[in-house]
């Protein structure tokens, strides 16, 4: 999927701000379809399809956290929130709570587009029909890697879009450590200890989807001093 044809929900109750980013958004090529509060991104949600939703945190009523949280019970839509909060700790609430990535206010809109367009990167893409898959087992969970799709028994597990990458880099080396480092440059990701902190979050988040006791990660292995490292069986 590229970019350009992309649809976006916006949810914002700043009226001007909604539609500045509405109208900056549809100059680059984007589909912009915007929101002025929870309930009414729910009621889109409820009928519509959608790429990525930009989410704004401070809204009165269910904020963006509240919301992304809910959200991720049961979607697996690339969320981007926009805080007015620089602390370390309310960026990492939001990823905790199923956000893929956060974006502090104010902002200049370009960077906003290279936020958008890095997370639409790390949507999997389908694969090709008849493509034969390459499967890993965790215990009872399985990962497709063709496919990047997570399954327990016959049930699929979602996962985000940078879940999604993780698994993708993870299972493109298995049995080998991958530092946080190196998470954060393949994520797309300014490098810094914010980020990698950022990472650590991804990581307990993907454990609770692939472990029998995230506590004690039989799959998803610390290695210390090394990184990550993906063990199947």
């Amino acid at each position: 999927m590229s970019a350009p044809e992309a649809h976006l929900l916006i949810v914002d109750d700043d009226e001007r701000i909604r539609g500045l980013l509405q109208k900056f958004l549809l100059r680059n090529g984007f589909l912009v379809t915007a929101a002025r509060d929870a309930a009414h991104a729910r009621r889109l949600l409820a009928g519509l399809e959608f790429d990525l939703i930009v989410l704004d945190v401070m809204m009165p009523g269910e904020d963006g956290i509240d919301l992304t949280r809910s959200l991720r019970e049961t979607l697996e839509t690339p969320i981007l929130l926009l805080t007015a909060k620089g602390e370390t700790e309310d960026r990492i609430a939001g990823l905790e709570a199923g956000a893929d990535d956060y974006l502090p206010k104010p902002f200049e809109p370009k960077e906003l587009l290279l936020r958008i367009n890095a997370i639409l990167r790390r949507v999997p893409q389908e694969s090709p029909a008849g493509s034969v898959p390459q499967v890993l087992h965790l215990g009872p969970v399985r990962y497709d890697v063709e496919r990047g799709e997570l399954w327990r028994g016959d049930t699929p597990v979602h996962l985000t879009a940078t879940e999604s990458q993780l698994m993708k880099i993870f299972a493109a080396s298995p049995d080998q450590p991958v530092s946080r480092a190196e998470l954060v440059e393949k994520l797309g990701r300014d490098r810094g200890q914010a980020q990698e902190r950022a990472v650590d979050v991804q990581i307990t988040r993907l454990r609770r989807k692939i472990e029998q006791d995230p506590k004690q990660p039989r799959y998803l292995q610390t290695v210390r001093g090394a990184g990550y490292m993906l063990a199947p069986d």
